[in-house]
């Protein structure tokens, strides 16, 4: 399996007493295909996956399947604390119809090494056998930071739908490492959305992350004055990325996102605790400054 473009990593759809609201769905798919996106990342980090109950995320699943209708990619986490529920979220999404399944580490008993977390995403895995998957490494969140190569070194041998690595982490070095990994046998998925830029340099074809839901005409410029060889103007855009990604740094990431896209006339509903939604006060303070740093300017002359 090879990801070209960008996969958006989606946020929770809540009424305000805290319940889904599968209704959103829809019209979130249909912006994000108007909006070039190639595919969607569900139930993951943004998407409070470990917020939500099994049957929750299997009915987030199914209605994602449905509204996308095989349009663009659907990539279902299925990620948990227990193994016995991954596998159940990961035959549920093989069921479904999804086109990958993804899974973080346990993050409170953690996978002491590589050898260790291949045994665990093996099993996983072994639930969806028809199904590609990718190995989500985000260690800022799940504080297991594995050596990858160790694990696709590992990991080609006892998983045999290993696709690749959902690669959520600073360290370029060893993004790169993993792309040129036997010649690029695995398909790496870059998951930092303000260092597009420099994945790009080193080799990317691909990522996922969550600004895309909102931004993604700013990345997709990056990657075309990138691949045009215009780096001055790829930099301008990943630094107007980067502006923006600094606005979400005073309050909590995910909360402040959705206040973006509820500022953009998408409004998702709340958060589940322990993230908390803005208040009325700091979402007028999160406009102020993305007005400053020329956000909304900037995604509307370039949805114009």
């Amino acid at each position: 399996m090879r990801i070209e473009g960008l996969i958006a990593a989606t946020f929770s759809t809540f009424r305000k007493d805290g319940s889904l609201d599968l209704d959103l769905i829809p019209s979130l798919v249909e912006k994000l295909i108007e909006d070039g996106i190639r595919g969607v990342f569900i139930c993951g980090t943004n998407g409070e996956g470990p917020n939500l109950t099994i049957e929750e995320r299997m009915a987030i699943t199914e209605a994602y399947a449905r509204a996308i209708n095989k349009r663009i990619l659907l990539l279902v986490h299925v990620g948990h604390p227990s193994i016995a529920e991954s596998r159940k979220l990961a035959a549920h999404a093989e069921k479904t119809g999804a086109d990958a399944i993804s899974s973080v580490s346990a993050f409170y008993f953690k996978p002491a090494s590589a050898d260790n977390m291949v045994t665990c995403m093996a099993e996983i895995a072994a639930a969806a056998p028809n199904t590609p998957f990718y190995y989500y490494h985000i260690p800022a969140l799940t504080g297991v930071a594995i050596d990858v190569l160790e694990f696709l070194h590992l990991g080609e041998q006892r998983i045999p739908t290993l696709a690749g690595v959902k690669y959520t982490a600073s360290t370029l070095h060893e993004y790169q490492a993993c792309l040129n990994y036997k010649n690029g046998r695995f398909d790496i998925l870059f998951g930092y959305d303000e260092m597009l830029l420099g994945a790009l340099a080193v080799g990317a074809k691909g990522a996922i992350g969550s600004t895309y839901t909102f931004a993604a005409s700013i990345y997709l410029d990056i990657i075309e004055h990138f691949n045009a060889g215009r780096i001055a103007e790829a930099q301008e855009m990943q630094y107007h990325s980067i502006r923006m990604i600094q606005c979400l740094g005073k309050y909590s990431p995910i909360p402040t996102q959705k206040s973006i896209l509820k500022l953009m006339g998408m409004d998702l509903g709340p958060c589940r605790l322990p993230l908390v939604t803005l208040t009325a006060v700091q979402e007028a303070d999160l406009k102020k400054n993305l007005e400053k740093a020329g956000f909304f300017e900037l995604t509307v002359t370039n949805e114009s």
